[in-house]
């Protein structure tokens, strides 16, 4: 049942004209940005190679960019169901919460990962000229994947507490802003839980090739709190209702 919900989640973003314009804009900023790194390179070489001088950052931005664009993926994941009351059939039917969330969650990261795969093309085309360090690459890709994951799973909590699209953008937009600038508070008080708490942090080590199974574990529990409080968030829908 949860490959069937995840399915159908993610046949219903391709019938929207958003996710396209989605894929399409990301890729052309990546594009704009991806050009003059490249350039810059050719003209003067980094001594950490191709793959950490331009390939890496790249990602960085990406995940900057996402920040932004997440919300505008996640907020209708429940929030519409409930604005259309469609929501009390999706709970009447015979599922448990756990597989309509999971539904939800892994049509959109299904979605997240079609997207990195196009984005990860663009760096695979500096293979006609020059080599990449496929360690550090995939590990980036992979850093990136877990982060989205991430932000997919805080966006779909907020999706449930609502039934306005655009209040669920904005919460969790909030939200992934204040896990974000944590890294600056923790810079300036040299704090090491703030370090921790922060969502970008994390995400660091993987741009410089690190892996840290502190950071992944990080990601998992974030990624598995939300997904639990989305659930008990529909359970306590189902029982009111």
């Amino acid at each position: 049942m949860i490959y069937i919900i995840a399915s159908r989640e993610l046949r219903n973003m391709f019938l929207s004209p958003l996710a396209w314009v989605i894929l399409g804009v990301v890729q052309l900023i990546f594009g704009i940005t991806f050009y003059p790194d490249v350039d810059s390179f050719m003209r003067q070489p980094h001594p950490a190679g191709l793959t950490a001088a331009v390939v890496s950052p790249l990602f960085g931005w990406v995940a900057i960019l996402l920040l932004f664009v997440i919300p505008l993926l996640t907020m209708r994941l429940i929030s519409e169901e409930r604005r259309n009351k469609t929501l009390s059939l999706l709970l009447s039917a015979p599922l448990t919460m756990t597989e309509i969330v999971l539904g939800k969650f892994f049509g959109i990261v299904t979605y997240l990962l079609i997207m990195i795969a196009m984005l990860t093309l663009m760096p695979m085309s500096l293979l006609l000229g020059g080599t990449l360090d496929f360690g550090l690459m995939f590990m980036s890709a992979f850093g990136l994947i877990l982060l989205l994951a991430s932000f997919a799973a805080i966006g779909l909590f907020m999706s449930t507490l609502t039934q306005s699209p655009t209040l669920a953008a904005i919460s969790t937009f909030g939200a992934l802003f204040f896990l974000w600038i944590l890294q600056l508070g923790s810079e300036l008080a040299d704090n090491g839980v703030l370090v921790y708490l922060s969502i970008v942090s994390h995400y660091l080590s993987f741009l410089e090739g690190v892996f840290n199974t502190a950071d992944v574990a990080y990601y998992f529990l974030v990624i598995i709190l939300f997904l639990v409080l989305s659930v008990r968030r529909l359970e306590g829908d189902r029982l009111g209702g």
